[in-house]
């Protein structure tokens, strides 16, 4: 028998483990999911916006895979630390998946950036959606009129459209109590998106941008002349090749250009070729604006400097340009792609394979794609293992390593444990007269899933 762990219970790790238990090639291989967290599904708990209850609904497809029989969840298990080393996981199996995300999220390097009010979007995400590393996490919207988004994302779309939602639209989600207490005593009006490049560069989907004009109340304002500076915008040959949601998006930016924003209670502006340079200090040390240079094509895909400034009015600045991968200690690790070096998927230790160590997701090839696109990342990597199956099934295992793990001091969460979360969140939503909702602690988890710290 082959046995695996796979760390990491986000889509690209349960993919590879629905992957290693579905195959022929290699019978009877047993598979460990183990995550940091006590819950399982990664950013689709802890990433997807609450109000995007579509995408969210497929925590249903990788509950599935969980509960299959020749898998086992164990959660609230750390790799990389004291107690569970890469070394010693890898004595324990025949071979491990890393499959850990992207973690980091990318400065803008511009001076003000420490300033009161200016936050990265994986932090107001992680609040939001109840990771229980954001529980100390604080975001007072009561005194915020404007706020800033800086980039062209779909994390940018999702954190502009939550900024102006209204209290009635998410209280059917599973967004934990404080944070909706928060955005309901939001003072916000105006929602500024601010991309440096031109509109047929955005890295937005067309769903994500369209729903911004759905939103009830809410005006959607973008200027002509920002998307004339477009090549595509104007020229019937240059749109034409450009990739199919850039077309699309453009045609839905067209739409909305010059639209007056008539009575609506809060407004998104769409803004493009501006540059972040400065975050504006006002009183206290607290975030005011920020200081944009107007940027234009330079004819290489790229963009240029104009020498032409504008500033933007905002008591609270959301920067969106990016994640990146961190090291986890033990394994090897690409500071300027963010990745562990690999060869389709094999883990690489000074240009060698390491045998039994092997990576999938983003910490293997970037945060790029959809959830969509972690299969066949993960196919890949379960080929390689499936390839090099005869070698590691030779070693002899000490045993079962959920008997190591505990002798080690870790005290996992199985999937009884994370099902009693799930019946303490239901609970805890019917208290609060409404639909389950998250609880956003570490130590709220483990006592639902009846686990000691």
């Amino acid at each position: 028998m082959l046995r695996v762990a796979v760390v990491g219970s986000g889509p690209s790790g349960v993919y590879a483990a629905q992957t290693l238990v579905q195959q022929r090639e290699v019978p009877g291989v047993r598979v460990d999911v183990l995550d940091r967290l006590p819950a399982p599904y990664g950013l689709v708990r802890y990433g997807v916006a609450p109000d995007h209850e579509k995408i969210k609904s497929l925590q249903g497809s990788l509950r599935t895979v969980l509960e299959d029989e020749r898998i086992r969840f164990l959660g609230n298990v750390e790799v990389g630390g004291e107690r569970l080393t890469t070394a010693r996981l890898l004595e324990l199996y025949h071979a491990v998946v890393y499959c850990v995300g992207a973690a980091r999220d990318r400065l803008l390097g511009i001076p003000g950036e420490e300033l009161t009010g200016v936050h990265s979007a994986t932090a107001f995400v992680a609040w939001y959606s109840g990771h229980p590393d954001a529980v100390d996490e604080s975001f007072d919207l009561s005194g915020v009129g404007s706020a800033v988004v800086v980039g062209a994302g779909n994390v940018a779309v999702d954190v502009t459209r939550m900024l102006a939602r209204d209290e009635p639209e998410l209280a059917p989600t599973d967004m934990p109590q404080p944070a909706l207490g928060a955005l309901a005593d939001s003072g916000v009006e105006s929602v500024s998106m601010v991309a440096r490049r031109g509109p047929s560069q955005g890295k937005f989907t067309t769903k994500e941008l369209r729903e911004l004009g759905t939103l009830p109340g809410v005006a959607v304002v973008v200027d002509p002349a920002e998307l004339a500076l477009d090549p595509a915008y104007a020229d019937p040959d240059a749109a034409a090749a450009l990739p199919a949601v850039a077309r699309r998006n453009l045609e839905v930016l067209r739409g909305w250009a010059g639209r007056p924003p008539g009575d609506a209670r809060r407004r998104i502006g769409l803004r493009f070729y501006l540059r972040p340079v400065e975050v504006l200090a006002g009183p206290g040390g607290r975030v005011a604006g920020m200081r944009f240079e107007r940027t234009a094509p330079d004819g290489r895909g790229g963009v240029t400097g104009t020498g032409a400034y504008e500033e933007v009015e905002a008591q609270l600045v959301l920067r969106s340009v990016g994640y990146q991968g961190v090291p986890l200690a033990g394994l090897p690790f690409d500071p300027v792609k963010a990745t562990v070096p690999h060869a389709a998927g094999r883990v690489l230790r000074g240009g060698r394979a390491s045998v039994g160590e092997y990576v999938a997701g983003w910490i293997k090839r970037g945060p790029t794609g959809v959830i969509g696109t972690n299969r066949p990342c993960a196919k890949e990597t379960v080929s390689s293992l499936l390839q090099d199956a005869a070698a590691l099934a030779r070693r002899e295992l000490p045993g079962d390593p959920l008997d190591a793990l505990r002798a080690a001091g870790l005290r996992p969460v199985e999937w009884p444990g994370w099902l009693a979360i799930e019946t303490a969140e239901a609970d805890l939503g019917r208290s609060l007269g409404r639909r389950s909702v998250k609880i956003p602690d570490w130590r709220g988890l483990l006592a639902a899933a009846g686990t000691r710290a």
